[in-house]
């Protein structure tokens, strides 16, 4: 897989681009990337107040993804900034045939404001719709605010809620899903 650059706002992947203007280059994960999500993921738990449940649930998510992985169905995208990791999505199998899981969408803080989260998620739609998906179905909480923004402004629709205690903290477990169009 190539990688793909991206500008502000960001060019259909068959477009030129500058590259003096792109902050931004996406490339596939490599197995090192998982241990990085998931300490990325950690650190945002902390910040968050939540307990280390988080970070253990990230690490089980990240093994079965790399342990199952079927390069023919499923993705994991990495954002890079001047050659650091800045941001991560992932394509994961539903078990249902037709419907892909979106997961792990990770903007790093500095790399936030410039639309990376909502290329991220675009990336993941249009390869999920290149391998036959035709819905996607995704799980956070309440407590995610910036990318439950990002959810709703692709058009995802709150399907499921329920108050939980999670990660050391009272939340509202969210399932959202969105009805892949046929392009884009």
């Amino acid at each position: 897989m190539t990688s793909l650059k991206m500008s502000v706002p960001a060019p259909r992947a068959s477009e030129s681009r500058d590259q003096d203007t792109q902050p931004f280059v996406l490339r596939p994960h490599r197995p090192e990337d998982l241990a990085w999500i998931t300490q990325r993921h950690a650190l945002y738990a902390r910040q968050q107040g939540w307990d280390s449940s988080f970070e253990t649930m990230i690490g089980q998510i990240c093994a079965d993804f790399e342990r199952d992985f079927d390069p023919a169905l499923e993705r994991c995208w990495i954002a890079e900034m001047h050659g650091e990791p800045v941001g991560s999505i992932v394509l994961a199998r539903s078990g249902e045939e037709r419907v892909g899981k979106l997961r792990l969408l990770l903007v790093e803080e500095q790399a936030r404001g410039h639309g990376l989260g909502s290329h991220l998620v675009d990336e993941c739609h249009r390869f999920a719709r290149q391998v036959g998906k035709r819905k996607m179905r995704l799980w956070t909480t309440d407590q995610q605010k910036e990318a439950r923004l990002i959810y709703q402004r692709k058009g995802y629709v709150l399907v499921a809620q329920e108050p939980v205690h999670a990660f050391g903290k009272d939340m509202i477990s969210e399932t959202w899903e969105f009805s892949l169009p046929d392009w884009p």
